[in-house]
């Protein structure tokens, strides 16, 4: 009898063992860092900025790749293009913007 009793206890411990590390296995994959993007209020327009770990990495108070040293003109537009720069950053892309994508994000320019 008690060895019965010690095998069911002991296979108890296992299961309960095997679902605490599942348990901490999920929970630590999905704790990632996130991108933060903010909007901010320029002379001329708007601008935006990107933080990763509370420190910002991106600062852009001009549209890029334009002959102009202009802000966005609207807050949106800023933010859009804050996003899209923050998705390249997730897929490990180069978080420059070309002046075509500008385009197919209809950024006024």
């Amino acid at each position: 009898m008690t060895i019965n009793t010690k095998q069911f206890f002991w296979s108890k411990i296992q299961k309960n063992l095997l679902l605490l590390i599942l348990l901490l296995q999920i929970v630590s994959c999905t704790k990632k860092e996130v991108f933060k993007t903010e909007s901010f209020k320029t002379n001329t327009g708007w601008g935006y900025s990107i933080s990763y770990k509370d420190k910002i990495i991106i600062k852009q108070s001009i549209i890029p790749v334009i002959n102009d040293n202009k802000s966005f003109s609207t807050e949106k537009d800023a933010l859009k293009t804050a996003h899209f720069v923050v998705e390249k950053l997730k897929q490990n892309l180069s978080p420059t913007v070309t002046k075509n994508e500008l385009i197919l994000l209809k950024i006024k320019l």
